[in-house]
């Protein structure tokens, strides 16, 4: 099997190091035949070492020693079967994620991706493209990282009727209100988030609601089939959630977390009032989500959203189905 892997930040650089790691769990060898990110890009059509790899990125800050003019003419001089799209998120374009995506499907390429921007903005576009050419597109670690909801729902809860899915699906926002339990103030609890490395120095897509929309709309579209975009969420971050609101809520025994609600008529993102010892009322940065189904009724999961090896495990689960559906 051999794969390309566009994008070599924190995600990309983890797939390679589970790559090394799990080489054992393969009953054929898996190759990366090629690795690129903004500027750079390696590729060896015998293999590249991963080990290696993530080296030169740590030592030079470049994944290889060539200059990448395009991600899109670099896919179409490299023979491979799968692309592992971990690129940086664009929502408001899908940004090279989703021109990769798309030149990876209309060239018969089977996708793997992390990206939340391709899926939130046209997901319908792509699932369409991977059907009408009989490949395969998968996405576990775009929602709660290493939480596995996506394949859950769509695979092991088939014959179930999903009606609907709560939960957290943000570290960095639960994180923060966690911590505002305490007495911390939002911006404290903000400041801390950045040193401890959970929120970026730009914290909006995480603060203002937008991360959790994203993974929303994946959920809506993949799990209850509709044709919705970021658009139609409804959205309200954490920034307008003051001390008082959180001494109230503990008056009352509860506490309040960002919350994002799918079903089929529901599309939704806003902070809410959990009581205390509720699944949803965890702290820290754990992703937990609910989900409620006609059969087996309610089911609780929880795990990781975030982090290089817990991420790059959603995506060794895809392409092991893949490598299991194309034997």
């Amino acid at each position: 099997m051999r794969v390309v892997i566009a994008g070599f930040g924190t995600v990309g650089q983890g797939f390679a190091e589970v790559l090394h790691m799990k080489a054992d769990l393969f009953k054929e060898p898996v190759k990366i035949v090629a690795a690129f990110d903004s500027k750079s890009y390696a590729a060896d059509a015998d293999g590249l070492d991963p080990v290696a790899l993530v080296q030169r990125k740590k030592d030079t800050g470049s994944v290889g020693p060539n200059r990448l003019i395009s991600g899109t003419d670099l896919l179409g001089s490299v023979e491979y079967d799968v692309l592992v799209e971990v690129s940086p998120t664009d929502i408001r374009t899908g940004g090279e994620g989703l021109k990769h995506i798309r030149h990876a499907l209309k060239n018969g390429k089977d996708v793997i991706t992390v990206n939340k921007g391709p899926l939130a903005l046209k997901f319908k576009e792509l699932n369409r493209l991977a059907k009408k050419k009989g490949l395969i597109l998968r996405f576990e670690g775009s929602v709660g990282g290493a939480m596995p909801i996506i394949n859950l729902c769509s695979e092991n809860l088939k014959g179930e009727q999903v009606r609907s899915i709560r939960g957290i699906f943000n570290g960095t926002c639960n994180f923060i209100l966690s911590r505002m339990d305490t007495g911390l103030p939002f911006e404290q609890a903000l400041k801390e988030a950045q040193q401890l490395g959970y929120a970026e120095t730009d914290p909006t897509y995480d603060i203002e609601g937008i991360d959790t929309a994203c993974k929303i709309v994946i959920l809506a579209n993949s799990i209850f089939k509709r044709d919705v975009t970021f658009a139609d969420v409804s959205i309200t971050g954490i920034t307008s959630v003051s001390a008082d609101a959180i001494a109230l809520a503990a008056d009352q025994d509860m506490v309040i977390r960002l919350i994002g609600e799918v079903s089929d008529t529901v599309l939704e993102v806003s902070p809410r009032l959990v009581p205390k010892g509720h699944p949803l009322s965890v702290s820290g940065t754990l992703n937990t989500a609910r989900i409620l189904t006609d059969l087996a009724g309610t089911i609780t999961i929880s795990g990781k959203g975030a982090g290089r090896i817990e991420t790059a495990s959603a995506i060794l689960s895809d392409l092991m189905a893949i490598m299991d559906l194309r034997r």
